[in-house]
């Protein structure tokens, strides 16, 4: 966990070079000295990241070995994530099959892209998912929400929430789910149940999950897994439907493996959200008037949609009033498909967008335009993109930005002597919190 307190310039000119994860090649800025930098602490990646997933598969927790439990000729289904995640999928299934080498068939697995209400992928995009090698060797398929007929019902789960999953999963002998596990923004982690729920579920299904009133609620925040309505929720499904075997990894800020993790599905996942809370969260004195954030680099800042989590984990520390300014790269930019574009586009101010939330039917991405206007409503956000022009940014309650630093400097200029500016490197990888008196253990602030 680091807090990084840069010393104050001599001259009031001198700047500090920050390096944001942006896209695939990072975007370099210039802002103040005095930025503080809010960052994870930054684990070492795992020497030999294949033997470092062997061994998590060699030593399960809370259930024996996967190829312990495998028989000849039962079906397995294994759940994986979609490209709007940095998921090492290739080396997770190659893994995964090592593991089973000589106890089951190739044939015998179908491997399913949990997209939750994402759109399913093309062959072409499964091959950049899993590599042409496993994409030949395997049966790979894209779950789709909005295929009633490739659902079924598991009947109600948790607090009234219909459950309509993929039928494929279900009915495999033997269930699997694999994942990474890092902050999320109203779910407290992902990773582990969250593979299912939503990842696997009917779009029905997931318009209750995320309803305003979950999504609404206190407790539905980053790092939160206590008395989440949404994370309670999601358990409860994962429960009902029966995962049978989990597999998650950590990640550093360069997307390879830290640590594997592997076993019962709630052992595992808690022994990850233990380690991934260890690395993220970070503290900080107090509250700030300018706060720069990004959205992790690529796949998660893909488009706008994503990049409403990186903004999110700014507003935790940004001052009511303040300024936010977020850099994702949108290629894909809002994206067309689902309702995202259309709930901001159609809202011609942030009061307008809280009401067509507050009208009560869900619809899908309520969610994350839920979560955005409620950023919008704490500070001002200004965002630095390529995918989306600037009449598009102005049309999303947003300000465009082409130069961070020199827009930073304007602001501060504005607020004059004092006001404090911080930047979020690696955006949602991060959990920040106000604590003027920094915790035992808790940040670094050298």
């Amino acid at each position: 966990m680091t807090e990084r307190r840069v010393p104050p310039p001599l001259g009031g000119h001198s700047k500090l070079r920050v390096e944001l994860a942006y896209g695939d090649a990072g975007l370099s800025v210039m802002l103040p000295e005095t930025t503080t930098v809010v960052a994870p602490r930054h684990p070492v990646a795992a020497p030999d990241a294949p033997a470092e997933l062997r061994r998590a598969l060699s030593h399960p927790l809370g259930s024996p070995r996967l190829r312990d439990r495998v028989r000849p000729g039962q079906r397995l289904a294994v759940a994986i994530c979609d490209g709007t995640r940095p998921q090492p999928r290739e080396a997770m299934l190659t893994a995964l099959l090592d593991e089973l080498e000589g106890v089951v068939d190739d044939g015998d697995i179908t491997v399913i892209v949990a997209t939750g209400t994402h759109a399913p992928p093309s062959h072409a995009e499964v091959v950049d998912l899993v590599g042409a090698p496993l994409a030949r060797r395997l049966h790979v398929v894209g779950h789709d929400a909005r295929r009633p007929d490739d659902l079924a019902d598991c009947g109600v789960q948790g607090a009234g929430v219909p459950v309509f999953c993929n039928r494929e999963f279900l009915a495999a002998d033997l269930k699997i789910t694999t994942g990474f596990v890092e902050p999320h923004f109203f779910a407290g982690f992902s990773g582990g149940p969250k593979l299912v729920a939503p990842g696997l579920l009917g779009m029905a299904s997931v318009l209750v999950l995320h309803d305003a009133a979950r999504i609404g609620s206190p407790e539905a925040s980053w790092g939160n897994v206590v008395g989440n309505p949404v994370h309670d929720d999601v358990r409860a499904i994962a429960a009902a439907i029966g995962v049978d075997f989990a597999f998650d990894v950590v990640l550093d800020r360069r997307q390879r493996i830290v640590r594997g993790f592997a076993g019962e599905l709630f052992a595992m996942h808690a022994s990850a959200v233990e380690f991934a809370r260890s690395v993220a969260t970070t503290a900080v004195p107090a509250l700030f008037d300018v706060v720069v954030t990004t959205n992790a680099g690529y796949p998660l800042d893909r488009n706008l949609y994503q990049a409403v989590k990186g903004m999110s984990a700014a507003a935790q520390i940004v001052r009511p009033g303040g300024l936010i300014v977020a850099a994702a790269q949108c290629r894909d930019g809002f994206p067309d498909f689902g309702e995202f574009r259309t709930l901001v586009l159609g809202a011609a101010s942030v009061d307008e967008l809280v009401a067509t939330i507050d009208q009560g039917e869900t619809r899908p991405d309520q969610w994350q335009v839920q979560v955005l206007a409620r950023v919008l409503r704490r500070a001002r956000v200004a965002l630095r993109c390529e995918g989306l022009s600037d009449d598009e940014v102005r049309a999303a309650h947003l300000e465009p930005v082409r130069d961070i630093g020199a827009r930073v400097a304007q602001e501060l200029a504005e607020l004059g002597p004092g006001a404090r500016c911080a930047v979020l490197p690696e955006g949602p990888a991060t959990i920040p919190y106000v604590a003027p008196v920094f915790p035992a253990g808790g940040a670094d602030r050298s």
